[in-house]
Parts: structure tokens; C-alpha cells; sequence
């Protein structure tokens, strides 16, 4: 009987771990077409883990930000940018300003990763209560904390803490990242940069958070910062898609 309970925890553990694989596959490939690596979803993966962590004993984020809950929203953080698969190349790897057009496209990205979840879970017959946190990172880590973010123009409390979270280490990755394109901007200036959106962009509470222990933050993108091989394959990457573009 232990035999076979151990076996039993072994395969269960092991079944977790193969679903844990494939989302993390899938988000890589999804980052792969935007010209990023899995080194950025690592990051902003550790990012969430140190500010949640750090939030958790606040008074007015006390009863959510459990162990469970932060466990369950580091797992979901690779699949908030999955939306990004459906928006086109041609838009979504463009060195230059986009369209009003182009800009409405690529907001698209929230709606389709979260309704692609929401399609799935109505396929397989039910929604899990699993999904709740990935569901809401992937629609609304574009909404802004003064409503002027998309898709749904929520403000405040009515963001979801998750997206609040996600949202803020997701800027903070993208400011401090090397693209084919642009160069990232030093860590300093991306605290700066996040300070001065504190009640605009982002919760200030969260922004408070940050700011206390934002030399995690510059750790965590030192220690899985993108190697020369990752911006070869960024460049790689790019050029195959322009060209693929220029012949269509």
C-alpha cells in the first residue's frame, strides 16, 4: 500500500511538473515572436515573487497575497503575454511607430490570450478555479491605475491585484531590456521612470513596494540577464520575419 501511494504522489507530481514544462514552452514560443527569450519570463517571473512577497504583509493586501496565492500567480506569469501570438508580425515586430490601426491591433493581444483560456475551459466543460489568476494577468496587465489602460479601462481597485502586480514588473523588464532595436535604459532610470507613474500608471502602493526593494529587482536581471546567444536569436529572429514580410 505505501508502494503504491508513493507511486501515486511520484506520477501526480510528475503530471504537474509536465503541465508546468508545457505552459513554459508555450509562453517561450509566444515571447520568441515578440524577439524575447525565456530569460524574460524567468525574470518577471522572480520580479512578481519579491514584490508579491513584499506586499504581502500590507493591511490592504494582507488576506489575498498568501503563500498559496503568490505560488499560484508565479506559475500563471508565463502565460500573460500569450495574447501576443495572435497579433501579426508585421505589427507586433515593427522597429517604428505604429498606426492608430496597428496600436488597436496589438491591444488585442489582452482579449486574446484571456478569451483563449475561456474558449478552452468551455471546450474541456468547465471553468477551473486554477485559471482565475492567469485569466485575469492576461487581460488586464495593460490596465493603468488612473483608467487610462486598456482593454476594459479599469482604474483602481477594480484592476485585479494580480494584473497590478504583473504590470509593473512587466515595465520594469521592458525598460530595462536590450532589443534589436533599442538599447534598455540602466536600472536606475527605470526606478525613476516607475516613481514618476506612481498613481497614474501604477498602484502606489505597489510602487512603494518596489521601491524598497528594487535592488531585487536589478539582482533578478542581472542573474537571468539575456546572454549574446539570446540577442543573436532576438536578431535572427527579426530578420527572418522582416523578410518573410517584405515577400508576402
Amino acid at each position: 500500500m505505501d508502494s503504491e501511494f508513493s507511486q501515486s504522489s511520484l506520477d501526480v507530481a510528475e503530471s504537474l511538473h509536465a503541465n508546468r514544462v508545457i505552459v513554459f514552452a508555450l509562453a517561450t514560443l509566444a515571447e520568441l515572436r515578440e524577439s524575447d527569450t525565456e530569460s524574460h519570463i524567468l525574470r518577471v517571473q522572480h520580479y512578481v515573487r519579491v514584490l508579491a512577497n513584499k506586499l504581502g504583509p500590507h493591511p490592504s493586501y494582507a488576506a489575498l497575497l498568501t503563500p498559496d496565492y503568490i505560488e499560484s500567480l508565479c506559475r500563471s506569469v508565463p502565460m500573460y503575454d500569450m495574447g501576443s501570438v495572435g497579433i501579426p508580425d508585421r505589427i507586433l515586430l515593427k522597429p517604428g511607430r505604429l498606426t492608430p490601426e496597428e496600436v488597436a491591433i496589438m491591444r488585442t493581444h489582452t482579449t486574446l490570450g484571456y478569451e483563449s483560456i475561456v474558449r478552452a475551459e468551455k471546450t474541456l466543460g468547465r471553468a477551473s478555479p486554477l485559471l482565475t489568476i492567469a485569466k485575469e494577468i492576461t487581460r488586464s496587465h495593460q490596465e493603468k491605475w488612473d483608467g487610462s489602460g486598456y482593454p476594459q479601462g479599469l482604474s483602481e481597485g477594480q484592476i485585479p491585484v494580480s494584473a497590478r502586480i504583473v504590470a509593473l514588473a512587466d515595465v520594469y523588464d521592458a525598460l530595462i531590456s536590450n532589443k534589436v532595436y533599442k538599447d534598455g535604459v540602466p536600472h536606475d532610470k527605470a526606478v525613476q521612470i516607475i516613481f514618476s507613474e506612481r498613481g497614474t500608471h501604477f498602484d502606489p502602493d505597489i510602487v512603494d513596494a518596489f521601491i524598497e526593494i528594487h535592488e531585487e529587482f536589478a539582482a533578478i536581471a542581472q542573474r537571468y540577464a539575456d546572454t549574446d546567444a539570446d540577442m543573436q536569436q532576438k536578431i535572427e529572429y527579426m530578420a527572418n520575419a522582416i523578410a518573410e514580410v517584405a515577400v508576402l
